[in-house]
């Protein structure tokens, strides 16, 4: 039997610094001693895209819940994106939404949030997490490949590459953070425990933005523009709202293989193509100030770790490298933030002791249990279109559409209901919220 020691002595790995990978690592520097953030990327000096993050130049929604959770591990956050020019929205006041049943109405709440850049938001993480006396990050460093003990039941580090020299680097857990190609199940399938099973559903949906400068004096009852596509017969639609520096960012959207256009002369007649012109009209006078940047892979893919029989012990995968969604519904970055919290509480029950026997499997399963309802909320939308390829959709996603469909046909003119609709849409409130009495009557009533 291994002796226990205190968990704040050991040394704990992250393979990736999105932005799953620096949540993580905040987490982890509540329970280990050490931590080291391994990035492939340079990190850069002022807040700039970074090539290994393909989706930087797009749209990137922070649900409130993200937004709380990460003023939770980083108080005065929100003040920091304030103090960068970052707009405040509430979204159930300052959205103009089409959805597939009209316009929605303006209502207050406190769903507010400041919509930014990934680039300045990753940025000020880092700038807090580099304070971390117990916190190095390795730019510029390529993982290829775990080390286990003799037995291969236990991960004790990884392999890393820098600068054409390849060393080990040692651990007490790994936490692979890497993202959509993450390399994880061809690891384990090296180690004899063979690939989780995978989930995937593709809509086909691929998107297109460009960011703009707003014009002097521009005036408009709203901030947000969200003008939704309408299956099965409108592919099209189109997303645009404020970020830091006085901009815009808008996305073009088109599904089942309705692509948006990636050259200048298209851009702007396929907004005019959308069920409505708001967009457009917004900005075909205003300044481009960037190139027009094309984003096509959207599919929805789970990586169902919990269903392994076994799995080595000490190693745990978090973000896109277990679960990514399709990026247009705006959950990656909360959901991200929802696990590290899950991480975090499972190492409350661990009691600061060492070594994490049993770890691994209990994390995967709790972060299962928490990922069940935004694969449902992103999945259902894209099961919609007829194109998408997956899992034909069982009859409670269909009733669940047509349901749905009515909540948001009773929101137009209700207030209540619209209200606790994008409490739901911003993980605020659970989805069983949208079947309270006020809600299911006059949704039924609508049949």
């Amino acid at each position: 039997m291994v002796a226990s020691t205190s968990l704040s002595e050991q040394h704990a790995v992250v393979i990736g610094g999105s932005m799953a990978g620096l949540l993580a690592a905040r987490v982890l520097l509540n329970h280990f001693g050490r931590v080291t953030v391994l990035e492939r990327d340079r990190i850069p000096d002022q807040p700039s895209p970074r090539s290994g993050v393909p989706q930087a130049h797009h749209v990137h929604i922070l649900l409130t819940q993200g937004q709380r959770i990460l003023e939770q591990l980083f108080p005065g956050l929100e003040a920091e994106l304030a103090a960068a020019g970052a707009p405040q929205v509430n979204w159930t006041k300052d959205l103009s939404w089409l959805s597939m049943w009209g316009w929605s109405q303006a209502v207050p709440s406190d769903l507010c949030t400041r919509p930014c850049s990934r680039a300045l938001l990753e940025w000020l993480i880092y700038q807090r997490l580099a304070q971390e006396a117990n916190l190095t990050f390795l730019p510029s460093t390529r993982v290829t490949g775990l080390v286990a003990n003799a037995q291969k039941t236990v991960i004790t580090g990884v392999q890393i590459r820098t600068n054409q020299s390849t060393e080990t680097l040692s651990a007490d857990l790994v936490v692979d953070a890497s993202g959509r190609n993450s390399a994880l199940p061809k690891w384990l399938n090296q180690l004899g425990y063979g690939s989780p099973p995978q989930t995937e559903i593709n809509s086909f949906l691929g998107y297109s933005s460009r960011w703009y400068q707003i014009p002097d004096h521009w005036q408009a009852p709203w901030k947000v523009m969200l003008i939704q596509t309408k299956p099965p017969d409108h592919p099209r639609g189109v997303v645009m709202y404020p970020v830091e520096g006085n901009r815009w960012i808008v996305t073009l959207v088109g599904v089942g293989h309705d692509y948006p256009p990636t050259h200048e002369t298209d851009f702007l007649p396929f907004a005019q193509t959308v069920r409505s012109h708001e967009v457009y009209d917004a900005i075909h006078q205003a300044q481009p100030l960037s190139d027009i940047y094309s984003y096509r892979r959207t599919e929805n893919c789970w990586q169902h770790y919990e269903a392994l029989p076994r799995l080595p012990e000490h190693l745990v995968a978090v973000g896109d490298a277990v679960c990514a969604f399709n990026p247009i519904y705006g959950q990656g970055m909360t959901v991200a933030a929802l696990g590290a919290l899950t991480l975090d509480q499972c190492l409350d029950q661990t009691a600061g002791k060492f070594p994490l026997q049993g770890f691994t499997p209990i994390f995967h399963q709790q972060l299962a249990q928490m990922l069940v309802v935004p694969w449902l909320m992103a999945t259902s939308e894209d099961l919609r279109w007829p194109s998408t390829v997956g899992p034909t959709p069982n009859w409670q996603t269909r009733l669940m559409h047509q349901y749905l469909d009515r909540v948001v046909q009773a929101s137009l003119d209700r207030s209540y209901i619209y209200r606790t609709f994008w409490e739901v849409i911003h993980m605020v409130k659970p989805p069983k919220a949208l079947f309270h009495p006020q809600i299911l009557l006059p949704a039924l009533r609508l049949g």
